[in-house]
């Protein structure tokens, strides 16, 4: 079985370089997770008025309520089988400030039915989003999410455009340094940029065990809902 990427990008998957298509195949199949260690050179917020959103989201490990340079930075893909069944991956990202590390989580799964990468945001995955994943013509990837949806109980709504953010994720990989860069840019439509970082990772790869998912990185809660 391919990866959620794999299934995603379909044809534009083979336009990635080589180790941009290991990169993104962790899956049941292939039993392989990554472990990603490296240094975000800059990690941003925009208007200070943003801080009290990013702080209530921090609080379920959604975005990153500091800033800083030279941040140490993890990151752990490992696939699982969720709760009812689909294969997912996670995105475990660790920015290791001082005093307090802030994590930014995320669990990604294919709809078959739609045919779309679903992104839940968090611990508890009450937020969830569409991702359109591309080639970006030099061997890197693109990932645009679309709208915010908020998930609980009965309750499924678009979040107000007006509160959301839009997310660009570029990333490639470079071969003289042997590692991957990464950028990230979240934005409101009409208050402009929210959150970001950049910086560099490099990567290992292990067996990831077809076992539960260790505690460290289980949701807490998982979305059904697609």
């Amino acid at each position: 079985m391919k990866s959620v990427f794999q299934r995603a990008m379909g044809d534009e998957f083979d336009r990635l370089h080589p180790q941009m298509r290991r990169r993104l195949s962790p899956g049941i199949a292939s039993d392989e997770a990554l472990f990603g260690r490296g240094t975000m050179d800059r990690v941003w917020h925009g208007a200070r008025f943003v801080k009290p959103f990013l702080a209530l989201g921090a609080a379920r490990n959604i975005l990153v309520p500091r800033t800083g340079r030279d941040v140490p930075f993890t990151i752990v893909n490992m696939p699982y089988t969720d709760a009812v069944g689909r294969e997912a991956l996670t995105f475990v990202r660790t920015f290791a400030f001082p005093g307090r590390p802030r994590r930014f989580d995320a669990a990604m799964v294919y709809s078959e039915e739609r045919d779309r990468l679903v992104d839940y945001l968090g611990t508890h995955q009450h937020l969830a989003c569409d991702l359109h994943v591309e080639a970006d013509g030099r061997g890197g990837v693109v990932i645009r999410s679309d709208r915010l949806r908020f998930r609980e109980g009965p309750v499924d709504a678009a979040v107000p455009s007006l509160i959301a953010g839009d997310a660009v994720v570029r990333e490639h990989y470079d071969p003289d340094s042997g590692r991957f860069h990464v950028s990230v840019h979240v934005a409101n439509r009409r208050f402009g940029p929210l959150f970001g970082y950049e910086g560099s990772f490099a990567a290992q790869y292990r067996p990831a065990g077809n076992g539960p998912l260790p505690a460290r990185l289980r949701p807490r809660r998982q979305e059904a809902r697609v």
